[in-house]
């Protein structure tokens, strides 16, 4: 798809990456583009999946879940051979905010928020290391957030 993007496709990409509540007359007028087209080629970008949805994000910290984890999680040989259910499972956690399949020692890295180190205690035991085929979790607290971000560099 990257090749179907010209210098007015990226640029509405940039400002709904940065503002997707701006009005496609909004847009139109900061590309030096009419409402129309520029609405078209909004259309056509949904249509082809590139804008996948637009959603409202919100400060974690302002709505009570001040604690961050890395979690490395290593299925044990059974587990693997139930990757999908234990893929299906962590999916219907609403604390893991991003769930990898890694290359190397560890099978997934996940990034979960909750409240505080003790409600990802009570994360971990009750949820996390009950799911299916969990040998191992190694957990890692972030501190402080340098960057954090939502915005593809579209070049």
């Amino acid at each position: 798809m990257q090749g179907t993007l010209d210098g007015y496709d990226r640029h509405i990409l940039a400002l709904l990456q940065e503002d997707a509540a701006l009005s496609s007359g909004e847009i139109a007028e900061r590309i030096g583009l009419s409402q129309s087209p520029c609405w078209r080629r909004i259309q056509r970008l949904k249509d082809e999946g590139i804008i996948r949805r637009q959603v409202t994000l919100l400060d974690r910290k302002k709505v009570g879940l001040n604690t961050q984890i890395f979690a490395e999680v290593k299925l044990n040989a059974h587990g693997r051979a139930n990757f999908t259910e234990f893929a299906a499972a962590i999916r219907e956690l609403p604390e893991v905010l991003e769930c990898y399949v890694m290359m190397g020692s560890v099978d997934f890295l996940l990034r979960i928020v909750t409240a505080d180190i003790e409600a990802y205690e009570r994360f971990f035991f009750e949820k996390l290391s009950a799911l299916p085929g969990v040998q191992e979790v190694n957990s890692t607290v972030a501190l402080s957030e340098i960057k954090s971000t939502t915005s593809l560099p579209l070049g």
